[in-house]
């Protein structure tokens, strides 16, 4: 099966990479606007649109006064539809930190049901990692942080990084884990329990390696 390929309404300049035929596009709200510019074809459009400011033929129309963001209510229609991977444009670079901070949750949100988030901004990826372990080639860049979501991350390990951790423990109140960088080794960034949210180099793209926390991860 192939991702869950979610736009959003703020600012994106570029793909990371194209889609593939067997991806699923979502156009959410303003959101199109970066679609069209792009020349894909949405395979679903929803939202409240008031971020576009006019309701588009064909699409799922939601009231403004509702619980979930737009973002949401794409990862919602992602996961009923059977998908496991996905990907967020435009929604970390907007004008609205508490939506930036809304899709941080909802990475969250996609990984508490066993599948796979990124949100791709224009300088930083963001992904959470839950009980598992992602590793990057030698060749990344840049810099990396990691910061605890909800309960304290236990058993956390950071190697082929500057500041390395072997089953330390990360908290929601101290940002122990900011500005780690990438030193030409292999990288891993592992927790046992809990969940991290990891923010690193858009240039580095996805990790080489990404598996639960008991398994080792391959060269």
């Amino acid at each position: 099966m192939g991702r869950c390929v979610i736009f959003c309404a703020g600012q994106m300049d570029r793909l990371l990479e194209p889609p593939e035929p067997e991806d699923y596009i979502i156009a959410a709200d303003g959101g199109l606007a970066h679609v069209q510019g792009l020349g894909l074809t949405p395979h679903c459009i929803l939202g409240d649109f008031d971020s576009l400011g006019y309701v588009p033929e064909e699409s799922q129309v939601y009231p403004v006064e509702k619980d979930d963001t737009d973002a949401m209510l794409a990862a919602r229609r992602g996961l009923a539809l059977g998908y496991r991977s996905f990907l967020f444009y435009g929604g970390m670079d907007g004008p609205r930190l508490d939506h930036t901070l809304a899709n941080f949750q909802t990475l969250q949100y996609v990984s508490d049901r066993g599948a796979t988030g990124y949100l791709i901004g224009q300088r930083y990826i963001a992904t959470v990692v839950q009980n598992e372990r992602i590793c990057f080639a030698a060749t990344a860049k840049g810099i990396l942080s990691v910061f605890c979501l909800g309960a304290d991350a236990r058993g956390v390990t950071l190697k082929g990084l500057q500041y390395p951790l072997e089953k330390g423990t990360l908290t929601a109140g101290f940002p122990l884990g900011v500005s780690n960088h990438f030193i030409g080794e292999p990288a891993t960034v592992a927790v046992e329990t809990g969940s991290l949210l990891v923010l690193y180099d858009r240039q580095n793209g996805f990790p080489t390696e990404r598996e639960q926390e008991a398994r080792i991860c391959r060269p």
